[in-house]
């Protein structure tokens, strides 16, 4: 897939997932371009395990059951970086 691909499939995952998921995310459009790229990767890696039973990192093809992966993957990566950038008040 092409860099552009990427780009228009990382953005429309990452806005996906960030209307979708609850909550106050930060980041600009540079933010959900990455969060999108990075959910198709996970979205693609744990596609092919369930699928294939091998763990490959893959991404997702551009298209509509490429599209939902990335989505989901990013909703996975978003919660991850909640996870990591809580703070514990004192």
């Amino acid at each position: 897939m092409g860099i552009l691909a990427w780009i228009v499939l990382g953005l429309i995952a990452g806005a996906i997932a960030k209307v979708i998921y609850p909550g106050r995310q930060g980041g600009g459009i540079l933010g959900t371009m990455l969060l999108g790229v990075i959910g198709a990767f996970i979205g693609g890696s744990i596609y092919s395990l369930l699928v294939h039973n091998s763990l490959q990192i893959a991404a997702t093809s551009f298209s509509i059951p490429g599209i939902a992966i990335a989505v989901l993957g990013a909703i996975i990566a978003l919660f991850i970086w909640g996870a990591l950038n809580r703070r514990s008040v004192v």
